[in-house]
């Protein structure tokens, strides 16, 4: 199989902020072109496997046998899986970290051989073609790029007694989203690099743009987009509902 550009949709977490069902899994009041209800989860994996750029479409699942696989299976679009005019879609167990997550799928993808990779979260539903368009002529050129958000609000930079150290400019900081994307060996050469410093050391990475700033380079970015906002909490879905 010959794939120049996968996704991973990253979909393992336990959603210890949601209440209930796992966000990722969640119910959306939208639906697919043949009239299905779709999930977070769904509406993120159509996204990407409606982009005709897009070649393999990986998913990270909790190695939880009632969360796994085949309950992600059922979040997806019922033509989506099936449909041979699409990516193929994969479905990866996760492990104990969002970084270790997309380890594995880059090591699944290892055989593959893609050249790029966009990383995505699965509880960002309302990721636009445009978006993904950008991102995959921007990794392109830069080898490294990740959508940002201006901040609207002045941030401060804090000491451990919670009093003000620096006053930053907004202008010198954003918001970082998903899809973030790379080339393919480097990132996952990165991510193993941070596993082993993860083995001596108490750190954890939070995003790929972090593991990749450490052991690869630079990296670049470009204006992200307000519609592609994350669900972290319950009232983040009932704000989502359609005006």
């Amino acid at each position: 199989m010959n794939v120049t550009i996968a996704a991973v949709i990253t979909a393992a977490g336990l959603s210890r902020r949601m209440t209930g069902l796992k966000k990722e899994y969640r119910l959306l009041e939208e639906w697919d072109e043949q009239g299905h209800p779709l999930t977070v989860l769904g509406k993120a994996a159509l996204a990407f496997a409606s982009c005709k750029r897009i070649d393999l479409v990986v998913i990270t699942v909790p190695v939880d046998p009632e969360t796994g696989e085949k309950a992600a299976r059922e979040c997806i679009p019922p033509g989506l899986l099936a449909d041979s005019s699409r990516p193929r879609v994969y479905f990866v167990p996760g492990g104990p970290t969002r970084r270790s997550s997309v380890h594995h799928a880059l090591t699944f993808l290892e055989s593959y051989t893609p050249e790029y990779i966009l990383i995505h979260d699965g509880a960002r539903p309302w990721l636009e073609p445009l978006l993904i368009d950008r991102i995959i002529d921007s990794v392109r050129v830069h080898k490294a790029v990740v959508p940002l958000l201006p901040l609207t609000d002045t941030p401060k930079l804090l000491d451990t007694d919670g009093l003000i150290r620096r006053h930053i400019r907004r202008a010198e900081v954003g918001c970082a989203q998903t899809p973030q994307a790379f080339t393919f060996p480097e990132i996952l050469r990165a991510h193993e690099k941070a596993a082993e410093r993860e083995e001596r050391e108490n750190i954890e990475y939070t995003d790929d743009a972090e593991v990749w700033g450490e052991f690869i380079g630079p990296v670049a970015s470009i204006p992200g987009s307000a519609e592609n906002r994350k669900i972290t909490f319950p009232e983040d879905l009932i704000a989502a509902v359609p005006r």
